[in-house]
């Protein structure tokens, strides 16, 4: 009854309410033939961009009612507080006197729905600050590549960093899982562990299966267990069923925290109870509240990610909790989500400042300015990024982290290291 209990509690949670206030509606499609905004003298502009007036129009495409919404939501809120630090004044992100508007459209975490918000905005905006999820983004690749523009991922799938038009902001969900098993195969002998999966039936997913089978059979490692899980998929039994009756020992999470929820409190039920590893998107710092799961269900779980916590000793981070506390909207918390999503606009605006410098924030300048940026780091926030050649390269180290509920915090189990590397395990932070 408990446990039944409990996954209620979860799936409530995971479709939770909204921190942030809609932005409002464009006022209508623009013409493809002639620039959007007015020019001022001696700087290109085309779409998006009022140069007379210094002010950018960007696009996001969210998640905030979808199965992702729980990431979706604090995701959209770091855009929020970035542009109201930016519109604020004196932030230094943007040359003074610039400004942002933006567009936002909930897409729900569907595709098609993805698709035909693109198509509705895209005439009004210089670039899409967030696109929400690999199987939202990956149908826009074409339709991004005909109107020149780029999109920022809320996505670490490989085919970001292969596309110009898709940059990421960290390493890819394959590096993850690569790096989960090289870990995995310090804490027992290789011919004695044996591996499981459960992936969402998507490019997110195949990138961790990916990674989770290249590894294994380099270091002769066997998988039992492959499972697949559905976005929004709620019963879980014959999931933990097939595993447990594989004796999978490690299994990979390469799933929304909609699904990680509802896998760990069903693998509890069932008394199963294996070394659990996720990838970075199947975590949310909600789950630190032991009222919504509580903390004993994580017991065996690790967190692999290229990525920075909130509160992490690093240049830059009291910056951005100092711009967060100014500019968050009523009801928002710290999340690891929205740190992300505003240190990836970091990247976007960069490339915003430099266009301008350079007198061309048309799409193109925008586009070309991008290419120019080399070892940019956030601020210290970031592993460095490059979008000077393809495929980009932003990271290739990551490292285990384990949960620590008493801190609402994390405790370093395995350092960064390359994919490949067999590091050595640590139980204190670097």
């Amino acid at each position: 009854m408990f446990v039944r209990s409990l996954l209620a509690t979860v799936l409530l949670l995971l479709t939770g309410c909204s921190d942030g206030t809609p932005a409002p509606e464009p006022s209508g499609p623009g013409d493809n033939n002639a620039p959007s905004m007015p020019m001022a003298e001696g700087l290109n502009t085309d779409f998006g961009v009022d140069g007379d007036n210094k002010v950018i129009r960007v696009g996001a495409l969210n998640d905030e009612s979808g199965p992702a919404a729980a990431i979706g939501k604090p995701y959209a809120i770091g855009k929020r507080v970035l542009v109201a630090q930016v519109n604020a004044g004196g932030s230094g992100l943007l040359p003074e006197g610039w400004r942002i508007e933006m567009v936002e459209k909930d897409h729900a975490y569907n595709p098609q729905q993805s698709v035909q918000a693109y198509k509705e905005i895209k005439d009004d905006i210089l670039f899409l600050a967030t696109s929400f999820g690999t199987p939202n983004t990956l149908p826009l690749l074409p339709l991004l590549q005909a109107d020149g523009i780029l999109a920022y991922p809320a996505s670490l799938s490989s085919e970001m960093a292969a596309n110009r038009n898709t940059p990421p902001a960290g390493p890819s969900y394959e590096i993850e899982a690569r790096r989960a098993m090289d870990w995995v195969v310090t804490t027992a002998e290789p011919a004695s562990i044996k591996a499981g999966i459960v992936y969402q039936q998507d490019d997110y997913g195949k990138d961790g299966l990916n990674g989770w089978k290249k590894a294994a059979a380099d270091h002769g490692v066997t998988i039992v267990s492959e499972q697949t899980v559905a976005p929004g998929q709620k019963d879980m039994a014959a999931v933990i069923t097939a595993l447990k009756n594989a004796g999978a020992t490690h299994v990979l999470l390469t799933t929304l925290p909609s699904a990680t929820g509802p896998i760990l409190g069903t693998a509890a039920q069932l008394k199963y109870m294996p070394t659990w590893i996720g990838n970075t998107p199947s975590w949310i710092d909600a789950f630190f509240a032991p009222e919504v799961i509580p903390s004993a269900v994580f017991t065996n779980f690790h967190w692999v990610s290229g990525l920075p916590y909130w509160g992490e000793e690093l240049p830059g981070m009291d910056g951005f909790v100092a711009a967060f506390e100014a500019h968050k909207s009523e009801g928002a918390k710290p999340d690891f989500y929205t740190m992300m999503s505003y240190m990836q606009g970091l990247v976007a605006l960069e490339a915003a400042k430099r266009a301008i410098e350079a007198d061309d924030i048309s799409r193109g300048g925008y586009q070309d300015a991008l290419g120019g940026i080399s070892g940019f780091t956030a601020g210290g926030l970031l592993q460095p990024l490059s979008y000077d050649s393809l495929p980009f390269v932003t990271g290739t180290r990551t490292r285990v982290l384990k949960p620590d509920f008493e801190k609402t915090s994390w405790s370093l189990v395995a350092p960064y290291a390359d994919a490949g590397a067999k590091a050595e395990g640590a139980e204190t932070a670097e």
